[in-house]
């Protein structure tokens, strides 16, 4: 039996989301997952708990498409992401079903728009670069943020696999295995082989709102 789950989202204390829970519920809703963080943050615990409570055939409802993700290229990431694991991304007010001919044109419309944006850093970015060493400039190579890699540790418990998770973290694939590594096993240093694996237990329906 397929299932739908809500995603709530407000930016600050205060902002009331009593509109988007209602408008989920009645949406059928078996679950909603509420959150009070701004939408630029990587690490957004409610998000990887709704993410983690999907499985496949069942669909992830939110309010707005903004209420969910940071930019266009992580929309499309998330998106990408779920129809992998063979799950639809509803949105209310924008009348989107990506289990819909028209749900998915929009995608593919907002994946060459992501695209077009990556090319225009990616050009911006080698321009920096070359014009930093015609001026002797040496650049550094930044630590990981604190913040993005507890993100990405979150998506590698609601199932992701650590490319995927790595990816909409925006940390290396590399970082996050060390981070995984640390975080079960603090006095070990190599690295574990296979990938995080979640447990077969029963699943609950709940009727409520879940806030956490």
């Amino acid at each position: 039996m397929s299932w739908k789950i809500g995603y709530a989202r407000v930016s600050r204390e205060g902002q009331t989301n009593d509109q988007q829970i209602a408008a989920l519920k009645a949406e059928g809703c078996r679950e909603v997952f509420v959150e009070t963080a701004s939408g630029a943050r990587a690490d957004r615990p409610e998000l990887a708990k709704a993410l983690a409570a999907v499985r496949e055939g069942d669909s992830l409802v939110i309010w707005k498409l903004d209420r969910l993700a940071r930019s266009t290229k992580h929309l499309i990431e998330l998106s990408d992401t779920l129809k992998a694991r063979g799950i639809q991304l509803i949105s209310i007010t924008d009348r989107l079903d990506t289990a819909t001919a028209s749900g998915q044109l929009l995608f593919t419309v907002l994946g060459a728009i992501a695209q077009f944006e990556r090319d225009v850093i990616i050009e911006r970015v080698n321009a920096g670069l070359v014009r930093a060493k015609a001026e002797g400039k040496v650049g550094g190579r930044p630590k990981a943020d604190a913040a993005k890699i507890e993100h990405g540790l979150a998506l590698l418990k609601a199932g992701l696999s650590y490319g995927k998770a790595a990816k909409l973290a925006g940390v290396g694939t590399a970082t996050l295995h060390r981070a995984s590594d640390r975080s079960e096993n603090p006095s070990k240093t190599n690295r574990n082989s296979g990938r995080f694996r979640n447990g077969n237990g029963m699943r609950k329906q709940m009727n409520g709102v879940a806030q956490h």
